[in-house]
């Protein structure tokens, strides 16, 4: 089920919102919970049944090694190390076979020149995500930063239907205590409408303007081979915008959702393309993966214990275990190394001590983003090569003034020098009622949205 669909907006979620709190109104609160956790399972369900199977089976294997980490503290049976090896084995394992056994067996074919068959597998949804949330949840159990042995809870953690598709990855400990707080257990009104009001905000994001600078990208990545300079830059300009809208969008509707439910997400866009460097930048997109592959992979490869040479070392394999999330190809592959060797620059300039002015190190980091997208979104590696060729192919100009410039300029505007959905929230939460005109205007916003819902219309990071 989409976010951006009308039977989710009219039907799933007012239907999901109104049982709960009446289920917890009625004292009736683990019923209310199991509720939860038997939507979110249909909601997932509604995509695909037949991944309904594959995420019960990773939600029932990764609390038995939880519990066992706890049970393990009192009896010592087994080592916990050996745990959490088998728990991370298991979950790498799945996301494996399904994601990459495909991407395998071609390499393989091509080295070797063997005919060995595919299997065609089809990606079971929200695996990435829901995988890399219960590795940080074993690992945070193995140091007893985290501890749940209640199956409803641990399931509602892992399926809650707003973060479960594409995030943001969420821990254990930030989460639960947020579902048991008895006051989140009965209606806010200022959380329902803080949360209408940047569900809202994500859809127009989503359906106005990602959906759009979708058509442009789209168009212009089916015919890579044929662009001139002009046009290959409105295509990564677009790509580059669908791409934030789309996520960012989604993310700001998972928020919104999650609100109605009095439930905290935690914050995962901050305006990334206004990055005065690639290290900002990654603060900034993207926030709680960046914080996996910094306290999950970077950080217990080595981080910077080891000295430089190590340390650089360690961000290069960060990032393209980073890249190889995203997806099986080696273009994702080639992006994520990109964006490791950028960020081992940067602290070489840094060390240097060397200086730039802000707004060319905003531009500068803006286009390095652009441009590295290209590899992110090309289905082939010569697509890539075709697309950025005539990016810098000054010959071939091809300037003239298209509505589609107007769009990339207004994507400019939005990105680079409007306030984002965080601070819109912060600035909402900070008076003591919302007014009539604010609800107004983003009722508006909303209508707007509803016009362009196009269902059937699916987020990226749903790829992934």
């Amino acid at each position: 089920m989409l976010f951006n669909s009308h039977i989710f907006i009219f039907a799933f979620l007012p239907f999901t919102w109104l049982i709960y709190f009446y289920l917890n109104k009625s004292r009736l609160t683990e019923m209310a919970k199991a509720f939860l956790l038997l939507a979110s399972l249909f909601f997932y369900g509604w995509w695909n049944i037949k991944f309904l199977p594959i995420i019960l089976l990773s939600i029932l294997f990764n609390y038995a090694v939880g519990v066992s980490f706890a049970n393990n503290k009192e009896k010592h049976k087994i080592s916990d190390r050996l745990l959490l090896s088998v728990g991370i084995v298991f979950n790498v394992s799945l996301l494996a076979y399904f994601k990459y056994v495909d991407f395998f067996i071609e390499n393989i074919n091509n080295v070797l020149g063997s005919e060995i068959g595919q299997l065609h597998l089809i990606l079971p949804l929200a695996i990435s995500f829901f995988t890399f949330q219960q590795i940080a949840y074993l690992v945070d159990s193995y140091k007893r930063k985290t501890r749940e042995t209640n199956f409803l809870n641990y399931a509602v953690f892992i399926a809650f239907f707003p973060q479960l598709i594409a995030g943001p990855i969420v821990h254990h400990q930030d989460m639960m205590p947020q579902f048991s707080s008895l006051k989140n257990k009965i209606v806010n009104y200022k959380n329902v409408i803080l949360g209408l009001i940047i569900f809202s905000i994500g859809l127009f994001k989503k359906v106005v303007l990602a959906d759009s600078f979708a058509i442009i990208a789209n168009n212009g990545f089916s015919h890579a081979d044929m662009l001139n300079f002009f046009q290959a830059w409105i295509t990564s300009f677009s790509y580059t915008f669908q791409l934030y809208f789309d996520f960012s969008g989604y993310v700001d509707m998972a928020i919104g959702a999650a609100l109605l439910f009095n439930i905290k997400l935690p914050l995962n866009f901050n305006s990334p393309y206004k990055a005065v460097n690639i290290q900002d930048f990654w603060r900034r997109w993207h926030i709680t993966l960046s914080s996996f592959l910094r306290n999950y992979i970077y950080i217990p490869l080595g981080g910077n214990r080891r000295g430089k040479n190590a340390m650089y070392l360690n961000i290069i394999a960060t990032f393209i275990i980073g890249g190889a999330w995203h997806g099986a190809g080696w273009t994702f592959i080639f992006w994520g190394l990109l964006h490791g060797l950028a960020l081992v620059t940067y602290h070489i300039w840094s060390q240097l001590q060397f200086k730039m002015n802000i707004v060319v190190a905003q531009v500068a980091t803006f286009l390095f983003v652009n441009i590295t997208w290209v590899f992110f979104r090309a289905e082939e590696w010569h697509d890539a090569i075709n697309i950025l060729k005539s990016m810098f192919q000054v010959e071939n100009l091809g300037l003239v003034f298209t509505p589609e410039l107007l769009f990339i300029l207004l994507g400019f505007v939005i990105t680079s020098l409007f306030i984002n959905s965080n601070q819109i929230i912060s600035l909402l939460r900070s008076r003591n009622r919302i007014n009539k005109h604010i609800i107004l205007s983003f009722s508006l916003l909303f209508a707007v949205a509803l016009i362009f819902i196009q269902n059937g219309s699916v987020f990226l990071y749903y790829e992934f």
